[in-house]
């Protein structure tokens, strides 16, 4: 279907509304919604997190009156169920909105279609898939999250131009500039959790939290430690508990003591199932897309991170390259543990973009999973 100028001008700000919701609407999808009539915009909205009004509720209750007859172009499909709000199908209806253009239907199969067709049940006119792939890159891991109740996992790390992620000692700090760093915090940021092995809790002693950017009311990420017999040490950051939540996904091998220890500081401890003497990592994620976990950012270390690519558990990489060369063959690179006696056996990438942030690059792709 063709749209004019006028729909794509009124869609891309719907999208850039959406965008605003990051990091404070999962597990819920971003969505935003824009009314206009006679190429004036007259309201517009978009979802601030769970329990708070709907993007189509927002624009309409900015527009008023004035949406009978209008135009409401929303970059997800409208809910036709009571969930934690009332559905917008009947606002919409009830405001006397004339046309409805809709970018992406919703991808919950629970759901899909429902919304549509029911305002095209109504006599409106419905149209939709209008910049339907930006909508939907937007709201990648609730597709995932609502399709195998798993989050969405981001692979994020930051290595020199020869691929090594710290020196042979193990001194990492800091290989990337403090804008590179920055834009870290605000990965996290928009995260449910953030996640590292206990290789980089023993060499790094991080926090996990976020501090460089403003949270901006959204919840702050949980922060999870992989160690299958509790390793870690006690006095480390993260083994003081607090907030925000912190967990230790182990086995049933792991350390009692140690267990109680981190437990009486406020520390979760999580048995998951085992993998070939490790935490099963896939069990871990259906573990934590019960908690209603839908976007992980996996921070290191490289045992951990080869880990996720080896059991195609990762769907997207982050990679932070510096002007930087070790040149030195023990240091370590940013993955490491994997087998690889052919070309063949590499996993594929699909760059998506690459930016420049301050002196280093950032390489964002798709991570293609194995067969």
């Amino acid at each position: 279907m063709e749209h004019s100028a006028e729909d794509r001008r009124c869609m891309r700000k719907a999208l850039s509304l959406a965008a605003k919701g990051k990091g404070m609407c999962h597990p819920n999808p971003m969505v935003g919604a824009v009314i206009a009539r006679g190429g004036e915009i007259i309201g517009s909205g978009y979802h601030h997190g769970p329990h708070t009004p709907h993007a189509e509720i927002e624009a309409l209750e900015q527009a008023g009156d004035r949406a009978a007859g209008a135009v409401l172009y929303v970059t997800l499909e409208p809910c036709n169920h009571q969930g934690r709000t009332p559905p917008c199908t009947e606002a919409i209806l009830q405001a006397g909105v004339d046309r409805v253009v809709i970018a992406a239907m919703d991808p919950n199969p629970g759901v899909k279609g429902g919304g549509a067709e029911r305002i095209r049940a109504a006599g409106l006119k419905v149209e939709s898939g209008l910049m339907a792939e930006e909508s939907s890159r937007l709201n990648a891991a609730y597709e995932k999250y609502v399709l195998t109740g798993k989050p969405l996992v981001t692979v994020k790390m930051a290595a020199t131009a020869d691929g090594k992620v710290a020196a042979r000692g193990g001194a990492s700090r800091w290989i990337t500039g403090e804008k590179a760093r920055r834009e870290v915090h605000a990965m996290r940021r928009e995260s449910d959790a953030v996640m590292v092995g206990k290789g980089t809790v023993k060499s790094d002693d991080p926090e996990l939290t976020v501090r460089m950017v403003p949270m901006r009311g959204a919840r702050p990420p949980v922060r999870i430690i992989v160690d299958s017999r509790l390793e870690i040490s006690p006095d480390s950051r993260l083994a003081l508990g607090g907030e925000p939540h912190v967990i230790v996904a182990t086995t049933r091998e792991h350390d009692r003591d140690k267990a109680d220890y981190l437990s009486a500081r406020g520390v979760e401890v999580m048995v998951v199932s085992e993998r070939a003497g490790q935490v099963d990592l896939d069990h871990l994620l259906a573990v934590l897309g019960e908690r209603e976990i839908a976007q992980l950012l996996v921070e290191g270390g490289p045992t951990l991170v080869a880990s996720f690519f080896e059991q195609s558990l990762a769907d997207r990489l982050a990679l932070f390259i510096a002007p930087k060369v070790f040149g030195d063959k023990m240091a370590p690179s940013w993955i490491e543990g994997r087998e690889v006696s052919d070309p063949g056996q590499a996993i594929s990438l699909g760059w998506s973009r690459v930016r420049r942030i301050g002196d280093d690059l950032l390489l964002e792709g798709e991570i293609f999973r194995s067969e």
